[in-house]
């Protein structure tokens, strides 16, 4: 089957429009995220994910794996491990963490599903 305009969705991570994220609590932290399949939950699947300089994420534990790829600015995660430019990380099902950017990020995310905040 070929591809139609009505089969695929292009988006330039420069200049597409991000939608801000919200926690199913109503919690918005100013980050935002760039998805093209809209038949999976804001968050979910694969996707742009972008943290403003000064945001820390809650605390969470994933419901299954999660990968990312960063691709601008530097991620700390809560044990302090820096991630820069380049860096693909896995984390797997059940993992708890957090991560704090001080300038701001980029990354291309996959994950399972929605994550569950523990604070």
């Amino acid at each position: 089957m070929t591809a139609t305009k009505t089969d695929r969705r292009i988006a330039n991570i420069n200049a597409a429009d991000f939608t801000p994220f919200v926690y199913p609590d109503g919690m918005a932290l100013g980050d935002s995220i760039l998805q093209l399949d809209t038949d999976k939950p804001l968050g979910e699947g694969f996707h742009v994910y972008r943290m403003p300089a000064g945001m820390r994420t809650r605390k969470h534990i994933h419901n299954g794996h999660e990968q990312f790829l960063i691709l601008e600015g530097e991620l700390i995660e809560d044990d302090g491990t820096v991630f820069k430019p380049g860096d693909l990380v896995f984390y797997a099902d059940g993992t708890e963490h957090n991560s704090y950017t001080p300038h701001g990020c980029l990354l291309a995310v996959h994950i399972v599903s929605a994550e569950t905040p523990t604070e």
